[in-house]
């Protein structure tokens, strides 16, 4: 039975690899090749991550400051901004422009509710479309991620 085993065994293995002579050096060269591409693609991953990860936290920063920003923003329109508040509240602002903090929203645009937060409705023969007809608190984003939408009031066309 030995036999008739390692006569199978043979035959198997001649199947699986038939008479083939690969060349050593072919060979190592690709797999050099797929060594280098794999970590080609780990080093684009790895710097994808990390940026992502910078800008996650940058974000997260920036979210904190929107208080801030809204409570200098209310200051300002009372007139309460003036001597070394202004120059520090002027500095803050410029700081996060610099960083790529965007504000956004203005009455009169179209509500997007992508990018808008609806917090009250009316209706009226004045619009076509529905339209962020007052902004109660501005919207920010940093880069193309919205950090808060922007809080608006809607006026939707009458008779709809």
């Amino acid at each position: 039975m030995s036999e008739e085993t390692s006569l199978t065994e043979e035959s198997v293995v001649e199947d699986v690899a038939p008479d083939q002579e690969t060349d050593p050096v072919a060979t190592l060269t690709s797999d050099l090749q797929r060594l280098q591409a794999e970590y080609a693609n780990y080093r684009k991953r790895v710097e994808r991550d990390r940026s992502l990860a910078h800008e996650m936290a940058i974000g997260a920063v920036l979210t904190e400051l929107l208080a801030l920003l809204d409570d200098v923003d209310r200051a300002e329109s009372h007139g309460e901004l003036t001597g070394g508040f202004k120059a520090v509240a002027d500095q803050l602002n410029t700081i996060v422009s610099r960083i790529g903090l965007e504000k956004y929203g203005t009455d009169g645009e179209v509500f997007d509710p992508q990018i808008h937060e609806a917090l009250m409705h009316d209706t009226s023969a004045d619009v076509a479309v529905p339209t962020a007809s007052k902004i109660l608190q501005p919207g920010y984003k940093y880069k193309e991620r919205i950090l808060r939408p922007a809080r608006v009031s809607v006026t939707d066309p009458a008779g709809e």
